[in-house]
């Protein structure tokens, strides 16, 4: 069976044969991008669509290494450490012909920290963005922060007049069901621009002619046919009868299968995401449960108790066909603040956890509904409906509701849901992206996908002071206390680390990257 693993190494090719079209890439995958606008959605498929259209300052080449992009230097300032300078590249236009420049940097970096941008946690320590020329940008934060240029891999940057001019300025209100110009088009920098949209249909991208990488860069790709198929069969009958080029999600049930057929590849890489169960621990009663005026999930005994009802070691073998690494904390092991002892603590004891149960006062159980998404992570409703089963064993009666990632992710943002599934990958590789996004109580800069109602006024404190603390050894040791308290409270319920299996023509030469983004600007086409 000709698998190929890759860890941010070049793939190797098994075969010569030939795309249907030299120059056209026809790229599936099970969802859509969300929305074009680049600062309404923080989430995976929305990022790699994005990322072949515009560009971010610096972003991560196929080997993971951080890289210039829109930006050719960035250093701290030698006159003032809470100043990073980030020089830029000179000659680059948008789609439309515009030039770029600083202001295009200063618009979008403000755009990004907006109320309804999904990138604001990033930018939280943030407190003033300068352009004191056309290609210099100034990032000034609160205090000294030492991983700046990691929070800028995924936001992008806007052409300010053409925003202004398409009453683009504000960002799109995704979860309040905003519909606006920027969610269907875009004027970018990239390799690529847009040349028809259709939602959940199909996306048609053609190479920009005039892109400044273009003599850095293979850009063999001339032509991306972009087509979301949600269903498992129907993607992978298109890839064996030639229909599509390229899945970035194999199912696990078929990896032999395509592996097996002359012509085609899977490659295969652990990925930068951990999948797992959150709860809400925070609201007095629960909208979505049988108990009537107390929430059974305030009690920490209650989740521990279904933590341990999860057995993961049955999700890997049967439900992923062992295609996932069983975790024990909402970190990939790529992450800076990752510990193997806390990875591997979960384990799965049916007798102490209806001990907890009883204790709690809820030994004849309760109900409460799962919310789960059909189109995004790997085999996704068929880990929730693995878990309804194992829950029920401590008498968790779960009622599982799965539906497409459009209409599963406004639930979280809009606290309408009590029991959910998310995952998490981490682009900056650092456990401060983890805590400003899910573990720090949710205002106006944090907190923007903690959907648990979990916030402790000591942690979150500890969680912002990580963006200006300079010493290095004393910063991981607090990333370290905070892990300890997100163990102990158990706000989550960690399930496992995802494994990619990209499907393609064996004449397409890429590298499986861990954050599941494909730069197309690097494919090869053979």
């Amino acid at each position: 069976m000709k698998i190929t693993t890759s860890l941010l190494s070049v793939a190797v090719l098994l075969s010569s044969t030939a795309l249907a079209s030299a120059d056209t890439l026809r790229w599936a995958r099970a969802g859509d991008s969300l929305t074009l606008d680049p600062h309404a959605q923080n989430e995976g498929p929305t990022t790699a669509l994005n990322h072949q259209i515009m560009e971010p300052l610096v972003h991560r080449d196929h080997e993971g290494t951080i890289v210039g992009a829109l930006a050719t230097e960035w250093t701290p300032s030698e006159d003032d450490p809470n100043v990073w300078i980030f020089k830029l590249r000179e000659g680059v236009t948008f789609h439309d012909g515009a030039a770029f420049d600083s202001s295009d940097v200063k618009f979008s970096l403000d755009r990004a920290m907006t109320e309804d941008s999904d990138f604001k946690e990033l930018l939280a320590s943030v407190a003033e963005v300068r352009a004191p020329d056309a290609y210099t940008i100034e990032i000034v934060t609160d205090g000294p922060n030492p991983i700046m240029p990691n929070n800028l891999t995924n936001m992008f940057i806007m052409d300010q007049e053409w925003a202004e001019a398409n009453n683009a300025v504000k960002v799109q209100d995704y979860e309040g069901g905003e519909d606006t110009f920027a969610a269907k088009n875009a004027n970018g920098t990239g390799p690529y621009k847009v040349v028809s949209r259709e939602p959940d249909v199909k996306t048609v991208l053609a190479l920009n002619e005039n892109y400044w990488g273009k003599d850095e860069f293979p850009l063999e790709v001339t032509e991306i046919i972009y087509t979301p198929i949600q269903n498992a069969a129907t993607r992978v009958a298109a890839l064996l009868s030639g229909e599509v080029d390229f899945i970035q999600d194999v199912p696990v049930q078929d990896l032999e299968r395509v592996a097996s057929t002359d012509g085609l590849d899977v490659r295969t890489a652990p990925q930068n995401r951990v999948i797992f169960f959150g709860m809400n621990v925070g609201d007095e009663d629960l909208a979505n449960d049988s108990v009537e005026g107390a929430n059974p999930l305030a009690d920490v005994r209650v989740r521990e108790a279904m933590n341990l009802a999860i057995n993961r070691d049955a999700i890997k073998q049967v439900v992923m066909r062992g295609q996932s690494a069983p975790a024990g904390m909402i970190a990939p092991p790529f992450v800076n603040g990752w510990d193997e002892a806390m990875d591997a603590s979960s384990s799965t004891d049916l007798e102490k956890a209806k001990t907890l149960m009883g204790e709690a006062g809820y030994g004849d159980g309760f109900s409460i509904q799962l919310d789960c998404p059909n189109d995004r992570y790997i085999n996704d409703e068929a880990i929730c409906q693995a878990a309804v089963g194992m829950l029920a064993q401590i008498g968790v009666n779960v009622n599982l509701d799965a539906k497409p990632k459009a209409q599963h992710f406004p639930l979280l943002s809009n606290l309408e849901t009590d029991f959910y599934m998310l995952g998490w990958g981490v682009p900056t590789y650092d456990s401060e992206y983890i805590f400003n996004f899910l573990v720090h109580g949710r205002d106006d800069k944090y907190g923007s996908w903690n959907a648990t109602r979990y916030t402790n006024d000591d942690l979150n404190d500890k969680i912002q002071s990580l963006a200006s603390n300079t010493d290095l050894e004393a910063r991981d040791a607090d990333i370290a206390a905070i892990w300890q308290v997100v163990q102990d409270e158990k706000i989550y319920i960690p399930i496992h680390h995802q494994v990619l299996n990209w499907g393609m023509k064996s004449g397409v030469d890429t590298v499986v990257e861990a954050e599941d983004s494909p730069k197309i600007k690097y494919f090869k086409l053979n």
